[in-house]
């Protein structure tokens, strides 16, 4: 977050001992193990992005330091989260050290708490720069990232706390409940909305066609593919109508898988007139201030970012979030959509514009999510998601509201590729009766709307992402979808429907309408 600290409302209201009765809760039932636990024993705390974990464990430190003669080290892993949970201890009373890169610690004895990033510290430790010797309490933030467990060989004295909005590891091949003894499960986000913590969401998701992206080793979709896809012409088009529809003049972060989409993104809403800026980790530290200023005070800003704003990035304005990529990550879900669930005076919702299927994948944000049973048996959770393929499988088409007026004579625009094509294998014929079958269709709803053959022909034109949708599932049927193939399909089949219209428009629109067409 650079040199610009952004709070909430939340955090302006604590200071001291003024916590809520949850967050004192937490810390009672927290210091109740700690008292009762070994000395090395991991702890992991849960409580969603917007609930004050930063301000819950700056009061335990704060406590720690009074009935302790110990000394309590903080670990994140950004420079920024570093600053901010230093200036938040430093709110709490608690004079720290930041161990970064460039820290003298020739001081170090005249502190009782320490603030660091994961690979200083491994470095400072790995070179014997830093006593640890007396250190009590360890607490962790973001304890997801597996990043940290390789330090835990240097704390095998001390009591580890490890807190996170989701008990999932960054590493599937190393679950977190291998470093962690047990799971505390802190305030739910729908007890956070319904106390005013936080807002409640509208969801907007769009139906994407996904089966091209390719997950790469982490276990997430690759930034090449993810860039392949949405930095096409069709896909930014989409992203563009999605923002005119659902968050048109509303303060609005954009959220990409890669830094060539994010500029993409920026120049097609440049070049259509609204106030944009784009920010990746290449941007300056003065760079990123003054976008990041202009943000905060441009009402109807929109910021087009590549995972930089994920965490450690708090502006309560933000009216609007719109996932412009897909993740199989449950973390990465959680952290973007909550970077528009702070709330303000004026503020009790904020709309999610999802365009990688996210919300197919994981549920609403704020589904009431067994967190214990993700933490103890992860692969299990993992299992169930559905694959993309399995996803698509279950969407109809969804014809824009706009578009949908205008073939407002016709009761069903859907058509069921699927199902045609079972029945076309059931009946032994021809798999091509299917997409026979579609274009009598989309002739009859065209033609339902028309007045003559020249509308007709207007809105099959606007059928586009129809055609494509029924085509790609098509596609999958025969499982043949090459990328000439779907091209010469999709001509194909818009040069057969215009063919179709001109040939039997008058005995089509006879027997729809029950009259013959005005000359």
């Amino acid at each position: 977050m650079s040199d610009i600290t952004v709070t909430t409302e939340l955090e302006e209201r604590k200071t001291g001992k003024d916590l809520y009765s949850y967050q004192k809760g937490a810390i009672n039932k927290i210091f109740t193990l700690f008292e009762d636990a070994p000395e090395d024993y991991h702890l992991l705390y849960q409580l969603p992005t917007g609930g004050g974990k930063t301000v819950i464990f700056s009061e335990m430190v704060r406590q720690y330091l009074k009935h302790h003669k110990k000394k309590v080290l903080v670990m994140t892993h950004r420079i920024e989260l570093c600053r901010q949970t230093s200036r938040m201890l430093g709110e709490f009373g608690v004079a720290n050290k930041v161990v970064d890169s460039t820290a003298n610690l020739d001081d170090q004895s005249e502190y009782s708490c320490f603030v660091a990033m994961v690979e200083t510290l491994n470095n400072r430790l790995n070179d014997d720069k830093l006593d640890i010797s007396d250190i009590g309490l360890v607490i962790i933030d973001e304890a997801h990232y597996n990043s940290f467990t390789k330090l835990f060989k240097f704390f095998e004295k001390s009591f580890i706390l490890g807190v996170t909005a989701t008990p999932l590891s960054s590493n599937i091949k190393l679950p977190m409940k291998d470093n962690y003894n047990e799971l505390i499960v802190g305030e739910t986000i729908e007890s956070l909305i319904d106390h005013n913590f936080l807002a409640r969401a509208k969801v907007f998701s769009y139906n994407v066609g996904l089966t091209s992206l390719v997950v790469g080793s982490n276990g997430d979709y690759t930034v090449k593919s993810s860039e392949d896809l949405y930095s096409n012409t069709l896909m930014l088009g989409k992203l563009l109508q999605a923002y005119e529809e659902r968050s048109k003049g509303k303060k609005t972060l954009i959220f990409n898988n890669g830094i060539n989409t994010s500029i993409h993104v920026y120049e097609t809403f440049r070049l259509a007139g609204y106030p944009v800026a784009h920010l990746d980790n290449t941007a300056s530290k003065k760079e990123r201030a003054s976008i990041l200023k202009w943000f905060k005070e441009t009402p109807s800003a929109i910021l087009t970012s590549v995972s930089i704003l994920t965490t450690g990035f708090d502006e309560p304005t933000v009216d609007s979030i719109i996932l412009n990529r897909a993740t199989k990550s449950l973390t990465l879900y959680y952290q973007m959509i909550g970077r528009g669930s702070r709330i303000l005076k004026n503020k009790t919702h904020f709309n999610i514009i999802d365009l990688g299927n996210n919300f197919h994948r994981f549920g609403p944000w704020g589904a009431d999510l067994d967190w214990q049973q993700i933490f103890r048996s992860p692969n299990f959770y993992l299992e169930k998601l559905l694959n993309d393929e399995e996803l698509e499988d279950t969407f109809g088409y969804e014809m824009p509201d706009a578009l949908r007026e205008e073939f407002a004579n016709s009761k069903d625009i859907s058509f069921d590729v699927k199902q045609t094509y079972l029945d076309a294998i059931k009946n032994r014929e021809s798999t091509k009766v299917v997409l026979e079958k579609s274009l009598v269709h989309h002739a009859k709803i065209c033609i339902e709307n028309s007045e003559d053959i020249y509308d007709a022909l207007d809105l099959s034109k606007k059928l586009g992402d129809d055609i494509d949708f029924r085509l790609q599932r098509y596609s999958r049927c025969i499982a043949k979808s090459t990328h000439n193939f779907m091209d010469w399909l999709k001509n194909d089949y818009r040069t057969k429907l215009r063919l179709f219209l001109r040939s039997n428009f008058d005995k089509m629109f006879e027997e729809i309408h029950g009259r013959p067409p005005e000359e």
